[in-house]
């Protein structure tokens, strides 16, 4: 039987590039909380944890508030 070796997380962006990224989804996201709607506390999630093979990319980041993102993290 074929196995398939783990999934790597992909190189991290360099602070600058990851601060471009964040602010082009808190636009995106018309800085607000994707859950609850909140403008405090703001963060960005990966949908896909970087340990899972999750990129630092548009399409896998989403508005979080701080509340909302510890939640999603309890799961």
């Amino acid at each position: 039987m074929k196995q398939s070796l783990p999934k790597q997380a992909p190189l991290r962006l360099e602070q600058q590039d990851y601060q471009n990224l964040r602010e082009q989804v808190l636009r995106r996201d018309s800085s607000r909380c994707q859950l609850c709607g909140s403008i405090s506390n703001l963060e960005v999630h990966h949908r896909e944890f970087r340990s899972h093979g999750g990129a630092d990319d548009e399409r896998n980041l989403i508005t979080l508030c701080f509340d909302c993102h510890r939640s999603v993290h309890r799961r």
